[in-house]
């Protein structure tokens, strides 16, 4: 490990929350700021994980000459402007899902750091969940062997969310499933097609013009021959939560529970009929980090569940993915190398969910992927 440290802000402190000990804990990461904008929480909050620096504008953060990179943790409809703002101020971005909620704000994220040389990432939960883990090291041993399809699915109740969560567009916080089905194979969309099904409630469909309950997106990969279906529902579904992913390929497939806490299951192929599948508990993957925050891949960042993100908690911790995403944007600015998924990789993802309800509105319309998304453009 290198000696050097990074000089991290967190901004928002809601899910952002969740971060403070990872960062303080991780052996290349100064956490020296924290932002929010609700002042008594934001006391709290320092108060508690002793942090000196505090703001509650995001602006004057910004100038502050000390911190190196943001990680921002706000609502989804600051996150375009809010990177944006931080790559132009000179830090670093690390960024929860979405990246924006428009393909010009990717597309100005993506330009500015071609432009400046810093580094962005999204930083979605879950490609770097213990069960995408798992998989991943089943691709990269060959023993999955041809890559034939992939699917993935996020369902939640959104009902009582507050702010700009009602009516809501599915695919328009769809990163949760098209990350997983892209990053396997390290790919890129080229084109999307998506359809909506089933209506919601008259009083949700007014928030964005929205009226599907469901929106399933069928992804055609760039350069290869694999294609994916990604489903997603938000209100009006009767349906546990669920974030799953699943691959296909010529020697083994793994497939996600239906129950949430139940195993995976892998089937094996050749076998006799009976024998093909197979439950299995996923092993976890803190052997991939610094010592100091390894212990976070099984636990919360906090002793009691009252103190947990809704997020954190119905996603079931997310797969313990949380020291693995502050591993991996620390890791890649001390290092100076680009994390998953940079800011092309991020736009390429972000940008399969607000085009696919695009093609959804069109009933199911062929929707190119802008070339700013692909590497080599």
């Amino acid at each position: 490990m290198s000696n050097k440290k990074v000089n991290i802000a967190i901004v928002g402190l809601g899910f952002g929350a969740e971060f403070i000990p990872i960062y303080q804990k991780h052996p290349n990461a100064n956490l020296v700021a924290i932002s929010q904008r609700n002042p008594v929480k934001l006391k709290e909050l320092a108060d508690a994980f002793n942090i000196e620096k505090r703001y509650t504008s995001y602006e004057d953060l910004l100038q502050d000459p000390e911190i190196d990179a943001v990680h921002i943790n706000t609502p989804i409809p600051d996150h375009g402007i809010q990177s944006i703002k931080a790559l132009k101020a000179g830090k670093h971005v690390a960024c929860t899902v979405p990246m924006a909620t428009t393909v010009e704000e990717c597309e100005e994220i993506v330009r500015l750091t071609q432009e400046t040389g810093l580094t962005y990432m999204m930083m979605e939960t879950v490609v770097y969940a213990r069960e995408f883990l798992y998989m991943k090291e089943l691709y990269e041993k060959g023993e999955l062997g041809k890559v034939q399809f992939l699917k993935a699915s996020h369902q939640q109740d959104m009902d009582g969310w507050p702010n700009y969560w009602p009516g809501l567009p599915p695919m328009h916080y769809a990163t949760h499933c098209v990350g997983p089905v892209l990053a396997l194979t390290r790919g890129e969309a080229e084109y999307v097609s998506c359809f909506g099904s089933g209506t919601i409630r008259e009083e949700l469909i007014s928030h964005y013009n929205s009226p599907f309950a469901v929106e399933t997106t069928h992804i055609k990969f760039r350069n290869s021959d694999l294609s994916a279906q990604v489903y997603r529902s938000l209100f009006d579904v009767a349906r546990q939560y669920r974030e799953s992913f699943e691959v296909y390929g010529s020697k083994k497939s793994v497939e996600w529970p239906l129950i949430e806490g139940k195993p995976l299951v892998v089937h094996t192929a050749k076998k006799p009929e009976p024998e093909i599948p197979e439950e299995v508990e996923s092993p976890d993957f803190a052997k991939l980090l610094p010592k100091e925050i390894q212990h976070f891949t099984t636990k919360g960042v906090y002793d009691s569940d009252e103190h947990q993100h809704l997020s954190f908690t119905q996603g079931a911790g997310h797969g313990g993915s949380h020291p693995h995403l502050v591993h991996e944007f620390v890791n890649a600015l001390v290092r100076d190398k680009a994390p998953y998924p940079n800011a092309k990789q991020s736009a390429n993802i972000t940008c399969v969910g607000i085009l696919a309800h695009e093609s959804a509105l069109k009933g199911g319309a062929i929707i190119k992927l802008p070339d700013f998304t692909f590497s080599g453009k």
